[in-house]
């Protein structure tokens, strides 16, 4: 399982984020605090607080190429 943290701050991002994760097989869980919704759904995104960076999981141990579609989404730790 690979875990990182991500950022979407305005809707087109959320919007361009969800495109991008149904292009991908994995099952991929977006966090915020006690909330975890599919990486996958628009409505679930935008129930959480976009605020706050959120926490990624992916459910696989290699996953370059979802990464680095992401990659504009990533906040740097």
């Amino acid at each position: 399982m690979v875990e990182r943290t991500v950022k979407l701050e305005k809707i087109n991002d959320v919007k361009a984020f969800v495109e991008i994760m149904t292009t991908f097989d994995y099952q991929v869980d977006i966090i915020s605090g006690r909330y975890v919704m599919d990486a996958k759904s628009i409505l679930g995104i935008f129930s959480l607080d976009l605020t706050q960076p959120l926490t990624l999981k992916i459910h696989a141990d290699e996953c370059d190429d979802l990464l680095e579609a992401i990659a504009p989404y990533i906040v740097q730790e």
